[in-house]
């Protein structure tokens, strides 16, 4: 079983997050936040991940603490889960439609962390998230995971549809290259021999 369990306590946050990359799309998502939680979900049910949070955080100042340190703790129980990443297909990409969005991500657990994150939001805001934020989660998941991370809206309209895009998306591309590729027998998908 490739699981993970991270939890991070600071005078910000309290956050106790379980992962299971091999799971079945169970998610129970507790943040405060009700549209975070609300893409939270997205990754584990459209990456058939078994995800977990139970998150507090200072949210009477706002919500910035509060994603920036999720995303800190889902990518360390990605990298924990992981291992050393032997046999695993490693980089994959993915394109996703939201009515007249579409996202994309493409994902490498090379193990050098690098975020690009490309969007096109129409407003500040989606529900009572600064769609900063959003783009901050993703970057923070990526150093903490150590991947190489590209995130982008190639169009869209509606700032909901476009962020539920790019978070299928990442559950999408991230389940297929953490999945496990036979021919590889266990080997390291790296020509270095090792993933740093």
């Amino acid at each position: 079983m490739r699981t993970a369990s991270v939890e991070r306590k600071t005078n910000e946050t309290d956050i106790t997050l379980k992962l299971n990359l091999d799971g079945k799309g169970i998610a129970k998502i507790e943040t405060g936040a009700g549209f975070f939680n609300h893409m939270l979900t997205q990754i584990a049910v459209h990456g058939l991940y078994d995800l977990e949070v139970r998150a507090k955080g200072d949210l009477e100042i706002d919500a910035h603490h509060l994603v920036e340190d999720c995303g800190l703790v889902l990518g360390t129980a990605f990298r924990q889960a992981l291992g050393d990443k032997a046999g695993i297909v490693r980089i994959a990409t993915e394109m996703v439609p939201m009515d007249e969005s579409l996202g994309q991500v493409v994902v490498d657990f090379s193990g050098r962390p690098y975020a690009v994150v490309q969007t096109a939001w129409t407003a500040p805001m989606v529900a009572n998230l600064p769609v900063s934020l959003l783009e901050h989660f993703f970057e923070t998941f990526a150093m903490a995971a150590g991947c190489n991370l590209h995130v982008r809206v190639l169009y869209g309209r509606d700032n909901h549809h476009m962020a539920e895009a790019l978070f299928k998306a990442l559950a999408r591309a991230t389940a297929q290259a953490v999945q496990i590729d036979p021919r590889r027998g266990g080997a390291i998908p790296s020509s270095k021999g090792m993933l740093a």
